[in-house]
């Protein structure tokens, strides 16, 4: 495992956009590099998104006039929308985790190094 600026160099990140035939795809790094960065950037188009697309479902929903084929489009786009965010939440989750589990490794081993040994050899 490498450490860089005190981030695990080694983490994989989940992107927000997939692969060829869906597939998920990763980078590893720091989290400062050219695709990590570009990656913030659709995640934070992807939320601004969903956030407009939930205003407009709240404007339709109220219409008594909303057609089939406009509630349809819709939860077609709702259903994208909440793909795309379940993604960036399992990606930063992921992350989190990561970044908690390597905070508590040092204390965990400062704290057992703290502890008394005990002897279980008796004297004499």
């Amino acid at each position: 495992m490498r450490v860089v600026g005190g981030r695990d160099a080694s983490v994989a990140r989940l992107l927000p956009w997939t692969g060829t035939g869906g597939k998920p795809c990763y980078v590893l790094g720091d989290g400062t590099g050219y695709v990590s960065r570009r990656a913030d950037e659709v995640e934070e188009i992807q939320l601004d998104m969903a956030y407009e697309l939930l205003g407009h479902a709240d404007g339709l929903l109220v219409e008594p006039g909303a057609t089939a084929p406009q509630i349809h489009f819709l939860a077609s786009r709702l259903k994208e929308s909440l793909e795309q965010v379940q993604r960036i939440a399992e990606s930063r989750g992921s992350r989190l985790e990561a970044a908690l589990s390597q905070h508590e490794a040092p204390q965990s081993q400062s704290e057992s190094e703290s502890q008394p040994q005990s002897n279980s050899e008796t004297s004499p």
